[in-house]
């Protein structure tokens, strides 16, 4: 994710989803049209939008913007070649002060009328630019997709998912997430987020985000849920909350094991993925110096004031968790239990403990 507000610290085989293979990027912006932005294909023409077709869900995809001028163009083309072909895109800007505009405008004149909408952000930070997006009583549509503004999204994307929400009674919160492939500045094929392999849950949502916000496509009846929640919440991340307030309510999660996306890794990202051995010892000296109980407290915090929404038996794990929290000794373990928290690997709950026993940081 590319800091998407401002004031925000910097924290196998090409899919053939994309089209153009081989391609150079375009590195001037000096003109208006929105063909000089984007990834140029040695093989084949830009793609022209896929006309809606009639009969299927409608999908909002909910994109956030901050200075995204350098990779949002690839995104936005990637968009145009979704199979499931019905679906609008309102971008909430948060005061951009480079091309990025420029370019959500060019793109506008390409699509059918009222398929793109541009509006002002909060310009507070990116996790209170997302909330308020999601939260407009003004956007309504059977399924809502959550974009970065630097990936490229596979084809089969919003189709993958689609086809998941539409078994699930409507009525029920869910939620789809996946794993990613990742890639660098240079498009390059880096690897894949974890697997994991544990069932999505209350339990696990506390204590661990098992699916990035850019592979979130949920139901409207969830979308309700968090604008009831609201967006003026003190959270460290909106998909962590959203995979918390859901799993919390009683709505159900579907983690697809098959990425769908690529999840661009560069030099402003706000939050990277969780793969290789760096980023675990980041976590861990971040685990130390107690980000994750000042996260904790936060999630718990907010959760606390829905609690409302919650069943009664997540209101007790959740009860128990917070007894976990703010045991001082090796308790602490026997207390995660009770709680009847994990983590996705054995690895991930050995860190839990000492996160919960580390002095709380700032964060």
């Amino acid at each position: 994710m590319l800091n998407t507000g401002p004031g925000e610290p910097s924290a196998p085989i090409l899919s053939t989803a994309i089209h153009w293979d081989g391609a150079q990027r375009v590195s001037s912006v000096a003109n208006s049209t929105f063909d000089n932005f984007i990834l140029k294909s040695n093989k084949k023409p830009l793609a022209p939008p896929r006309e809606p077709e009639s009969g299927l869900p409608q999908i909002t995809i909910l994109m956030c913007t901050y200075n995204g001028e350098h990779f949002l163009a690839e995104q936005l083309e990637s968009f145009n070649y979704q199979t499931h072909t019905s679906w609008n895109l309102i971008v909430s800007d948060d005061g951009s002060r480079d091309n990025t505009l420029n370019i959500l405008k060019c793109h506008q004149q390409k699509l059918d009328k009222d398929r793109l909408k541009i509006v002002p952000g909060p310009q507070q930070n990116f996790v209170r630019n997302f909330l308020s997006l999601c939260c407009r009583v003004d956007i309504e549509a059977d399924f809502y997709a959550w974009a970065d503004q630097d990936d490229i999204w596979n084809e089969d994307k919003l189709q993958v998912a689609s086809n998941w929400l539409s078994t699930i009674p409507k009525q029920l919160p869910a939620l789809y997430c996946s794993r990613t492939q990742l890639i660098d500045e240079s498009n390059n094929l880096i690897g894949f987020s974890p697997k994991f392999s544990r069932p999505p849950s209350f339990a696990n949502a506390l204590v661990q985000n098992i699916g990035g916000g850019n592979t979130m496509v949920f139901n409207h009846t969830a979308k309700l849920l968090l604008q009831e929640a609201g967006d003026k919440l003190d959270i460290p991340t909106h998909d962590w909350w959203a995979y918390q307030l859901i799993t919390g309510a009683g709505g159900v999660i579907h983690y697809d094991e098959s990425p769908h996306l690529l999840y661009r890794q560069h030099s402003s990202n706000l939050i990277g993925s969780n793969s290789g051995w760096l980023a675990r010892f980041q976590r861990l000296r971040g685990t130390l110096r107690g980000d994750f109980k000042a996260w904790s407290r936060k999630n718990i915090e907010a959760l606390d004031s829905v609690r409302h929404l919650l069943t009664l038996e997540n209101q007790l794990i959740l009860d128990n968790f917070k007894h976990a929290c703010n045991q001082k000794s090796w308790k602490v373990v026997w207390s995660l239990r009770k709680a009847g928290v994990y983590r996705q690997t054995w690895l991930g709950n050995l860190s839990l403990i000492l996160a919960c026993l580390a002095k709380e940081g700032r964060r």
